[in-house]
C-alpha cells in the first residue's frame, strides 16, 4: 500500500501546533505559550486535542490585529 504525504502549507492551514505557529507568526515559545494559556478557557482562538493546543490560525490573526503589543 502507497503512503500519501499530504503537505499543507502553514497559511492554508486551518488549525497550527505551536511549533507552526512560533514560526508563522514570528512569536517567540514562552510569549506563545503564556496567550494561549491566558485564552483557553474563552473559547478564542486555542482548540484542545487531548493535551494537544492548537490555535486556529485566522481568529489568531484577528486577535493580533486588535492587539497593540504582546
Amino acid at each position: 500500500m502507497s503512503e500519501k504525504n499530504y503537505e499543507v502549507p502553514l497559511w492554508e492551514k486551518y488549525v497550527l501546533t505551536i511549533d507552526e505557529a512560533i514560526v508563522y507568526f514570528n512569536i517567540g515559545e514562552k510569549k506563545l505559550r503564556k496567550i494561549v494559556s491566558e485564552h483557553i478557557s474563552d473559547n478564542s482562538f486555542v482548540i484542545l486535542n487531548g493535551n494537544k493546543q492548537l490555535i486556529k490560525r485566522k481568529k489568531f490573526e484577528d486577535f493580533l490585529d486588535k492587539t497593540n503589543a504582546i
